[in-house]
Order: structure tokens, then sequence, then C-alpha cells
């Protein structure tokens, strides 16, 4: 019997052995704060892949130092961070699984405390190795500090960091590189009119807030290559009158298209708190749906997709063309395993070494 979900995916001269993807999924666990990749790092993306993952996504990795949520971030703008991420490929490809790596700047959201580890909350200070962060307007994020707005030299800047990370990200062994330009880090700041005040060919209208991003994508597409992958997470909506919605992200979806992006990554909100988010299972697939209706590019879907018959769902009626599942393979790193014995789906690779668990 054939299932979607198990369906392999080709994105230009990549082919995916399902549809079960993992998502950029923060660790935090650069102790060292130099943005090199550990043993954590290896274990956790090895047993992902391990577990019949298609394709595994590398956790947001800052494109410049600044440009890290937090100073436990992984970088990729050097090549002491690149060799760190190769074994990681190596391992992820030993088990069959494709691998990319999110690229990042979390622009007026960066230098924060991690979301565990050291018991604070909110902007680091200066004696707790804190940064000025950067935006497209000195509008603060609520509850951080108030970021300086980024003139032309330092935009030009940003686009140089993306290339130059994706550079590596391909020398490294990765097979697609993923831009974050989603939940209310520097890229989605200039999309979204809650963060982008600017008067210049970077404000106002929705063609001058893309600018950025699709100077960004062009700048990465030509270092990497016709072969590889480029795909973009958007956030796709902000959750609020004035901000950005689905209508606008699936015209720049268009767009992206234009310039030659392969998939999009569709999630939501993370420029503005509060927000009244309607969480549930599968809360933003719909999004996922109206951007790939108005884009004519394939999506992921992300956010509380738990169940194998879910998910089957979610691909067969052509809501999305991939499932991102996070939380559930935190929980349980073989869930694409399990899928396929839920769904008494034959074809799923299985290691050789667990296959008496599965007859």
């Amino acid at each position: 019997m054939t299932h979607a979900l198990f369906d392999p995916l080709t994105l230009r001269d990549l082919e995916v052995r399902n549809r079960i993807w993992v998502p950029p999924m923060c660790q935090y666990s650069v102790h060292e704060r130099d943005g090199r990749a550990t043993d954590w790092h290896l274990m956790h993306y090895g047993a992902l892949a391990r577990g019949g993952a298609g394709a595994v996504i590398v956790e947001a990795t800052g494109v410049v130092p600044e440009g890290r949520i937090a100073p436990q971030d992984l970088g990729l703008w050097n090549d002491e961070q690149r060799e760190a991420l190769t074994p990681i490929v190596e391992l992820v490809h030993s088990q069959g699984a494709a691998i990319g790596i999110q690229l990042a700047h979390a622009g007026r959201k960066a230098s924060t405390h991690p979301e565990w580890g050291t018991g604070g909350e909110g902007s680091l200070s200066a004696q707790e190795g804190g940064w000025e962060t950067v935006a497209p307007s000195a509008i603060a994020f609520p509850g951080l500090e108030t970021p300086r707005a980024l003139d032309a030299q330092g935009i030009e800047e940003v686009v140089t960091a993306f290339a130059d990370a994706a550079g590596r990200a391909a020398e490294a062994g990765f097979d697609l590189v993923e831009i974050h330009a989603a939940h209310g880090y520097l890229l989605h700041e200039f999309l979204s009119p809650l963060s982008n005040r600017r008067e210049d060919e970077h404000g106002g209208s929705l063609e001058n807030r893309s600018r950025l991003l699709l100077r960004v994508v062009d700048a990465v597409r030509a270092r990497v290559g016709e072969a590889m992958p480029v795909l973009v997470r958007l956030s796709g909506t902000d959750w609020v009158e004035d901000g950005l919605s689905v209508e606008e992200v699936g015209a720049v979806g268009a767009l992206l298209k234009e310039h030659g992006v392969d998939l999009l990554d569709i999630s939501s909100g993370g420029n503005i708190t509060p927000a009244p988010i309607p969480v549930g299972p599968g809360y933003q697939v719909p999004l996922a749906t109206a951007v790939r209706a108005a884009s004519g590019l394939p999506t992921a879907a992300v956010g509380m997709i738990s169940e194998p018959f879910q998910a089957e769902q979610i691909l067969a009626t052509e809501l999305a063309d991939v499932v991102l599942i996070g939380r559930e393979l935190l929980r349980d790193p073989n869930f694409p395993l399990h899928a396929a014995r839920a769904l008494r789906h034959d074809g799923a690779y299985i290691p050789p070494q667990y296959a008496r668990a599965h007859r």
C-alpha cells in the first residue's frame, strides 16, 4: 500500500526519501559560545536521521555573531564552524537522510537569554555577554532592548553574510539551505509593517519590504549554484490586524518563486506579543495551503502535527507537500518508523539493526 507520507520528493537534483522532515529547533547547546557544533548536535541529528526522517534541517544558525538569538546558538560565519558541522552531515547521510541548515539573523530578537540553562530572561546585559541588536527600524520587540536601525552599509553586510554562510554550508556537504524569514527575526522584521517603518527603498510597500529577502535569496543562489535547493521559512501571518497577512505572504511567495526558491516552510507569528494565536492541532496548516495556492510553490506545514493519520491526511489531500514534525520527533525520534507501522506501510526505511522490532 502506498502512502503520501512516504512518497519521495525531488527538489532540483535532490531526492528526499519521504515527506516527514525535521524542522529547525534551537538546541542552545554551544556552551563555549563560539558557534561550533558539539557532541550533543552530532547525537541529536544522527538519532533523528536514524529514526527514518526524510530530511533533517539543522537549527537556526547565525550568519554573523550578532545574528544569534543567544550566545549558545550555532554559527556559520567562519571555517572552523563549517568543519565542526561536517561530521554531522556525514552521519546523517550515512543513515539515508538528507540534511539542510537554517541560516538566520535574529535582528531585534538577538542577544537574549536562551530558553533554558541560565535562569535569565529577556535581553542580555553587556556584563552577561550581550551585544547591540539591529533591525529595519529602531522599534523594540516587547520586553527587549531597542535595536539600532540598519543603514545601507549594514544591509549590504547582511546580504553578504547570508551568502558567505550558504557557501560554507555547501562546502560542508549540506543538501539544502533554508533562509529564516519568520518568527520575528531580521528578514521577517523587514517584511512586516509592525517592525518596518523605513522611508527608503526597503520600507513602505510590500515590494519594498520584500527587497532585502529577495536580495538575500539571489545572493545565496549565486553562491550555492543551481543544483542545491533553497528553502525559505515564512510566518504566514502576524496574527494581528495591522501586521503581515496571509495574502501578503502569498504574494511574497510568488516573488520568491520567480527568484528560484524551491519550497516554502510556513510557520506563523513571532513578531509581536501578545498575539491571538489559535493554537491547536494543525493550526498552521491552512496557512501553508493558502500560500501554496497563491505562490505556486510546494509548501511544508508545521505546528502541532503529531499523529501519523493526521500527517498522512495533510499530504494526501494536498494541503501541503511536506510535514515538519518537531516536538513529536523530540519525544519520539523513531516517529517515522512508528508511522509506517500505524499506516501499514511496507516500504519505509528501517535500520537493519532494528528490523527484528518491526517484523
